[in-house]
C-alpha cells in the first residue's frame, strides 16, 4: 500500500521567489536573486534576498535579511546547492524589513527596505502555473527534494534605490511547463532523506 506521508525529514517551508535577467532573451544572466520568505526551519522563520548583478558593486553577492541565523542555515542547506555564491556564510548580512504588495492576477512586489536603500522585485505578465515535483532521491543532481507552485512571469524588474537593473526575462521549459527566469515559487517545501 502507498503511503500518503513523504518518508524525508522537512528542512524547510516557504516560499522562493526568484528573477534572473540577461542583456537579451536567453543570454548569459548578469543578474540573479533569490528571495525566502521561511515560514520554518530549525533556524526560525524570517526573510532572505540575496542579489547578485554585473551592475552592481563589481558582481559581488548582497545578502538582506530579518534572521541572520535562519539566513545561515538557508545558506548552508540549500543556496548551497542551488547558486553556491549565494551559500558563502562569510558574507556579511545587512539588516532589512520585507513586505509585499500586489498579486499575480496583475502584478506582484517583493520590497526590501535596508537603512541604505530599498531593493523592490517586480513580477508581471504571468504564464500558466504547475507544480514543481522533484522528490528526494530522484536522479537530480541533489541531496534534497523539493515541491513548490510555481507562477512564471514573462516581465519582471528589480530596482536598486533610484536604479532599475538592466535586463530581460527569459522563456524556459521547465519539463513539459512553459516557465520562465523569473518566477513567485509558494508553498515551497525542502525535504531530505
Amino acid at each position: 500500500m502507498t503511503t500518503p506521508v513523504d518518508p524525508a525529514a522537512i528542512r524547510l517551508t516557504g516560499e522562493n521567489s526568484f528573477i534572473r535577467l540577461s542583456p537579451e532573451p536567453g543570454g548569459e544572466q548578469t543578474t540573479r536573486t533569490s528571495h525566502w520568505r521561511v515560514l520554518w526551519t530549525p533556524a526560525g522563520a524570517g526573510h532572505v534576498l540575496f542579489l547578485k548583478s554585473a551592475d552592481l558593486d563589481g558582481d559581488q553577492v548582497r545578502v538582506y535579511s530579518d534572521n541572520i541565523a535562519m539566513t545561515r542555515y538557508v545558506q548552508a542547506e540549500i543556496e548551497s546547492m542551488l547558486f553556491p555564491e549565494f551559500g558563502d556564510t562569510s558574507r556579511p548580512v545587512i539588516p532589512a524589513e520585507f513586505s509585499r504588495s500586489g498579486s499575480i492576477a496583475s502584478a506582484y512586489n517583493e520590497i526590501v527596505a535596508a537603512s541604505t536603500e530599498t531593493v523592490v522585485l517586480s513580477w508581471h505578465d504571468f504564464l500558466t502555473p504547475y507544480m514543481l515535483n522533484n522528490p528526494a532521491g530522484e536522479a537530480s543532481g541533489r541531496t534534497h527534494g523539493v515541491y513548490s507552485c510555481f507562477f512564471p512571469a514573462r516581465q519582471a524588474q528589480i530596482t536598486v534605490g533610484d536604479r532599475t537593473l538592466p535586463g530581460v526575462v527569459s522563456l524556459e521549459a521547465r519539463g513539459s511547463a512553459q516557465s520562465s527566469t523569473a518566477c513567485c515559487a509558494w508553498s515551497e517545501t525542502w525535504v531530505k532523506p
